[in-house]
């Protein structure tokens, strides 16, 4: 699975812009899952799960990795091509990306959720002591921040790059110690605050 796939089609944002695609894309990016197997998860008709599928797999977005006999019936495991979709800016100009990119940071969301509920207790637990969330062991933050445009881009690249460098300090072969860290990452241009300043505050 490569890291990102840029997409170079409208029908591939379209594919996209589907909610339930959307929903599907990130489950496979997780692991690979067959139809039934996604039939179960989200409670529909195999034949509903299959037309998505065909749909997901039609764009490049989706592939068969491997398949499985059972009872006499081949099994097709789906997996996402890669663990992130960018849009090329070529795209841009000639639709509207706004919903599209609305529904998938939505559905990334969902994903967190569930990542969430399903963590183990020891991760949520820190026995330091420390009133500083730099020194916990668990990252749960949100911030407001005026900045310039370039400004936002250029920390952007920064923290992609300190990202890569945790990666590879495991790479290629973990270390048995290792433990496994999720990371979700959201960040965009909003209109107005929701953090009410305290008196005195700039």
């Amino acid at each position: 699975m490569k890291d990102i796939k840029l997409l170079t089609t409208y029908e591939q944002l379209k594919a996209l812009g589907d909610p339930f695609r959307s929903e599907l894309l990130l489950r496979l990016m997780e692991k690979p899952k067959t139809g039934q197997q996604l039939s179960e998860v989200f409670n529909l008709s195999r034949a509903r799960i299959h037309y998505h599928l065909k749909e997901l797999e039609k764009n490049d977005l989706i592939e068969i990795v491997h398949k499985e006999e059972k009872n006499g019936i081949v099994q097709k495991f789906y997996q996402a091509v890669a663990g992130g979709f960018v849009p090329d800016q070529s795209l841009i100009p000639y639709s509207d990306m706004t919903e599209t990119v609305r529904q998938m940071m939505v559905s990334m969301l969902e994903q967190s959720k569930r990542r969430i509920l399903a963590a183990p207790e020891e991760s949520l637990q820190d026995q330091s002591g420390s009133k500083d969330p730099d020194e916990w062991k668990y990252r749960s933050s949100a911030y407001e921040i005026h900045a310039k445009e370039e400004d936002f881009m250029a920390w952007q690249q920064k923290f992609s790059n300190l990202m890569e460098e945790l990666a590879e300090m495991q790479r290629p072969d973990p270390s048995p110690e290792a433990k496994l860290y999720y990371f979700h990452i959201l960040g965009l241009q909003i209109e107005e605050s929701y953090f009410e300043k305290k008196k005195g505050e700039s």
